[in-house]
């Protein structure tokens, strides 16, 4: 089977939002590899149509149904797995919500609700990834992000805030592990607009349907780069040139940011076309219809994005903008010299 390796042949994988798109395309992935793959999503009946998916690929998996915002639902869920498949060696935390918005026309209720799931889901999914893995001293925990943890931006407030604190909580839990000398390695990968169905059944309070701001990658790209993430030590993971290019010009320009979303991301998170009266959405209960891997944007979300370790981004802008001022620094060294020849030689004459 392509992809199969015998580092995940029996091995235990959970993913969480695990029905639909790139939780869904990466529960395929490590199926793919030999893995036994546990699906925590709400909806039974997408999770039944997932779980055929993976064994019709020879994998064996179980869909566990449980809303992650609820702390017991998912504990239990790591029990289940543990029980019907056996050790926990990784996690994947990629259940999200989200609502599309600008703050002022946000409910309380409403960013309560976004948090629990795509912040407090994370909290609870590493709580009970960390149960089993603590007992073994062993294991991966992977956090599904975005470039939007770095560099948020108008009409997602309450999503923008819960990928920040993700990779904060996170920061936070890895220097802990450090200090105590565990084993179980934290990782977080940042990713770029993907077009999956969340554009198709996210709340909405715009006029336009939504859509992801170009450029789109396809869910198995993220799923790639999930899986690679699980399986090589690296502290972050940033996919496609977008991602870098954003979360390293938030670093040194974010004023400049601030004025550039403000002008062009409304327009381009909206379609042309009108929001459909009679549209669903799954902020408080699941749409089974809408389960599927991709989204709507297949004509121009492309297939592969490259991935880079962050700390590999960081140094090499690092080494970018001191080569720039060094150059700077020469160039002005030679002009400086060349105009004190000059007076010299214009003295003499």
């Amino acid at each position: 089977m392509p992809g199969r390796t015998m580092m995940d042949v029996g091995r235990t994988v959970v993913v969480t939002g695990a029905s639909a798109g790139v939780g869904r395309a990466t529960a395929r992935r490590f199926a793919r590899a030999g893995a036994n793959v546990a699906l925590v999503a709400r909806d039974a009946v997408s999770l039944r149509e997932t779980v055929a998916e993976l064994e019709a690929i020879g994998a064996k998996a179980i869909g566990i149904p449980a809303d992650v915002a609820d702390a017991e639902a998912v504990f239990t869920a790591a029990r289940q797995a543990e029980e019907r498949l056996g050790p926990i060696e990784v996690w994947v935390n990629n259940a999200m919500a989200t609502v599309f918005a600008p703050f002022s026309d946000v409910s309380p209720e409403e960013f309560r609700r976004v948090t629990e799931v795509t912040y407090l889901g994370y909290v609870h999914g590493t709580m009970a990834a960390l149960r089993y893995m603590r007992m073994r001293d062993r294991g991966v925990i992977v956090q599904v992000g975005s470039a939007l943890a770095y560099r948020a931006i108008p009409l997602q407030s309450a999503y923008c805030g819960a990928k920040h604190a993700i990779r904060g909580f996170t920061d936070s839990l890895r220097s802990e592990l450090l200090y105590e000398g565990s084993n179980i390695r934290l990782t977080m990968v940042q990713l770029p607009a993907v077009n999956t169905p969340q554009f198709d059944w996210a709340r909405t309070h715009l006029d336009r349907q939504p859509r992801p701001v170009p450029p789109v990658v396809q869910p198995e790209a993220a799923a790639a780069a999930i899986f690679s993430a699980a399986h090589q030590r690296q502290r972050e993971v940033w996919l496609g040139f977008s991602t870098i290019k954003v979360i390293l010009g938030n670093l040194v320009v974010p004023g400049y940011l601030d004025r550039y979303l403000a002008r062009h991301a409304y327009d381009a998170q909206q379609t042309s076309r009108a929001l459909q009266p009679a549209r669903r959405d799954n902020l408080d209960a699941p749409v089974s219809e809408l389960h599927r891997t991709r989204g709507s944007f297949d004509a121009e979300a492309n297939a592969f994005a490259q991935a880079i370790s962050g700390d590999t981004a960081r140094w090499g802008a690092a080494i970018f903008l001191s080569s720039l001022v060094a150059a700077g620094s020469w160039l002005v060294a030679q002009r400086v010299t060349g105009n004190s020849l000059r007076r010299r030689h214009s003295k003499r004459r």
